[in-house]
């Protein structure tokens, strides 16, 4: 080899090697999905996930993240691989893992602390487990809280007053059997669609928890607040298995941490809005009404035969049976 080849390819190593440390940091673009405004628990869970995998990656994977107001149809673009990964409620996703619906039992969990030692023990994980079977990867469990019933002009004394109501609902079948059992005229919708059939009167009311009334200005269609607190709503981080199984193991922990990163965020924002939202939602002029729930729980206990039969006895005891703090 002549002193001209060996110079030339020494130039071509060395502008190689120019080269290698913008090879090494492209970027992987990839998109999450929430179904609420920026400034609600799933926005800012979402934000936390872009920003724990962007810090943890080194900018190697720049998060894009989008609001898509209808839940199933981010559900499903996950699946097909069209986004990576969706933050959002559970709701319509009994449609896709139907052992999730177990959860939206109404009067079922005490109160957040036994909610969340579900969801993050045995029983959460074993449902979790049965995601990849629908095409999804269960991440982590998040929050939306727990639901409350709103009504416009009606007003509601006790469950005798929600009879012949049309109410709108997730599209959610143990949503709907438990406001049947109750009198209720379940109208599932889109969530997108309820601002609209709010304001034209196509439904009576709706029920939704406190940061989802909140953040979606809900007191500027609805004149009454009634705290139900009849189901408690779970939020989910959910992954595409090809994309997730594609990863080296250190970029699926970065993932999988971003996913806990996400989820925290979200609860904590909820945990927020439940403090101060009440005196919030006040203040802007709806009216909060206490209510007797266990008379509302006692409506809607005719639905709970159905339940057992269709998730188990031995299930829906111990999830009642577990222990807050875990």
């Amino acid at each position: 080899m002549n002193r001209r080849t060996l110079l030339a390819s020494a130039s071509a190593v060395a502008t190689l090697w120019s080269f290698a440390p913008h090879i090494a940091r492209a970027r992987t673009n990839v998109t999450i999905t929430h179904p609420s405004p920026t400034s609600s628990h799933f926005g800012i869970g979402a934000d936390a996930f872009k920003a724990e995998v962007e810090r943890a990656s080194d900018g190697r994977f720049a998060i894009n993240v989008q609001r898509l107001d209808n839940e199933r149809e981010a559900y499903e673009s996950v699946q097909l691989g069209a986004q990576e990964f969706a933050i959002g409620t559970t709701g319509p996703l009994g449609n896709f893992v139907p052992l999730v619906k177990v959860f939206d039992i109404p009067f079922l969990f005490r109160d957040y602390e036994h909610a969340r030692a579900v969801l993050d023990g045995p029983i959460g994980n074993d449902v979790l487990s049965g995601f990849p079977v629908a095409g999804l990867v269960g991440l982590a469990w998040g929050e939306n809280g727990f639901r409350h019933l709103t009504t416009g002009k009606a007003q509601i004394t006790g469950p005798k007053d929600v009879d012949g109501l049309k109410i709108r609902t997730m599209e959610n079948k143990v949503h709907m059997q438990a406001w049947q059992a109750a009198g209720v005229l379940p109208t599932p919708m889109a969530f997108s669609e309820l601002p609209t059939a709010l304001q034209q009167g196509t439904v009576d009311g709706q029920e939704n928890p406190i940061p989802v009334i909140l953040v979606n200005n809900f007191d500027q269609l609805q004149q009454h607040l009634y705290r139900t607190a009849h189901v408690y709503s779970p939020g989910i981080v959910v992954g595409n298995p090809a994309f997730l199984e594609a990863l080296d193991s250190a970029d699926r922990a970065i993932f999988d941490q971003a996913a806990k990163v996400a989820a925290a965020a979200n609860r904590a924002k909820v945990e927020g809005d439940e403090t101060s939202g009440i005196a919030e939602l006040k203040r802007r002029g709806m009216q909060v009404h206490e209510v007797d729930r266990g008379a509302f729980r006692a409506a809607m206990a005719p639905a709970m035969a159905g339940f057992q039969a269709e998730f188990g006895e031995e299930l829906i005891n111990a999830i009642v049976a577990t222990e807050g703090n875990l």
